[in-house]
């Protein structure tokens, strides 16, 4: 249980993990100064915790993990938020946007980042329209690449194939992604600090010498 910051002047406020427990003679100023700071605190709290995550991780080595366990914090969701936060330096951060918002475009390119969340700032897009915009144009660019493919290929029975792609000992494969699954693949790659190619690689490896 911790007191609420210059509010608790007003009198003795507590804040278990189940609520907020107010004095009866709150003045009306304080009422409405907790207000703000408990809006900022829930629109700042993932982020923080990204960040705090993160410096522990550097400063404190395999200590940081015994300090979240005593914190009665959840590792995997920790690792979520420090992800996001790590894609996202203090200078690209959007007041105006969620922490949800930057982390429905974390996965992509730096540039792609910016349009994306200038575009949801500037449309005032929810978090759930700027997720639906981001999978359209990715859908839209798959498919783009799919025509493509099937013109190289000679025509759309793709006459050549394999062996038309192939460049030396190496083939050319072309593979049909859902943005679903190209954004789980980026966010596994960049946890292993890997190209999407080269995870994508490395998986296949793995899979084929456990089958």
């Amino acid at each position: 249980m911790m007191e609420f910051g210059a509010a608790a002047e007003a009198g003795a406020i507590s804040i278990p993990r189940t609520g907020l427990d107010l004095p009866n003679r709150l003045p009306y100023e304080k009422w409405v100064l907790m207000g703000r700071l408990l809006s900022t605190v829930h629109a700042s709290s993932a982020w923080c915790l990204g960040d705090w995550l993160l410096h522990g991780e550097t400063a404190y080595n395999g200590r940081y993990r015994e300090a979240i366990e005593n914190c009665s914090l959840n590792y995997q969701t920790l690792r979520n938020y420090a992800w996001v936060a790590r894609r996202f330096p203090l200078s690209r951060r959007r007041d105006a946007l969620s922490f949800g918002h930057h982390a429905e475009v974390a996965s992509l390119a730096d540039p792609e980042q910016d349009y994306w969340l200038r575009k949801a700032e500037d449309h005032g897009w929810s978090r759930n329209r700027l997720r639906a915009e981001v999978r359209a144009s990715l859908n839209e660019r798959a498919e783009a690449a799919d025509v493509t493919a099937d013109g190289a290929d000679g025509g759309p029975d793709g006459a050549q194939g394999d062996a038309g792609r192939g460049r030396g000992d190496g083939i050319d494969l072309q593979l049909e992604i859902t943005a679903d699954r190209v954004k789980l693949w980026r966010a596994a790659a960049e946890q292993a600090s890997l190209s999407v190619s080269d995870w994508a690689l490395r998986a296949l490896d793995e899979a084929a010498r456990t089958a």
